[in-house]
């Protein structure tokens, strides 16, 4: 009887561990990344090193500070279904180094043109994918 319990438990330690592990690595699951990494913006663009998609897309360039809530778009490329490698995005505007940039995937749906990026901050066309509500991003500071 002993025994039977404490396999029980055991199985259910490890159902635990393995639903913590699941969940942190959903959006991994799912196909879905966005990989960047410090770098000089001064020629005017930046480039994420990895996205990894599911659909036709976007990577878009958000202003972002240490509170991690995305800002201003100040950059935007198309992505396509599967793994992009070297995306860079044209900045629209000045960025300076120290400043953190917030790269992110972002969808092609609900606008009205196909190929066109349509999103302005908080709007639902174009806008950013969610795994389990949690952005697929990458934070980098500008140089």
């Amino acid at each position: 009887m002993k025994a039977t319990k404490l396999n029980a438990l055991k199985a259910l330690s490890l159902g635990m561990v393995l639903a913590g592990a699941v969940s942190t690595a959903s959006a991994a699951h799912h196909g879905l990344a966005v990989k960047g990494m410090d770098q000089d913006v001064s020629h005017g663009y930046v480039t994420a090193s990895t996205i990894k998609s599911e659909a036709n897309g976007w990577l878009v360039v958000h202003r972002t500070d240490s509170n991690m809530k995305p800002g201003p778009v100040v950059g935007y490329a198309p992505v396509i279904k599967g793994t992009n490698s070297n995306v860079s995005a044209i900045l629209q505007e000045p960025v300076k180094s120290g400043e953190m940039l917030m790269l992110m995937l972002h969808g092609e749906n609900g606008g009205m043109k196909t190929g066109v990026f349509e999103y302005t901050l908080g709007a639902k066309e174009d806008g950013p994918i969610k795994v389990d509500g949690k952005l697929i991003m990458d934070v980098i500071t500008a140089k």
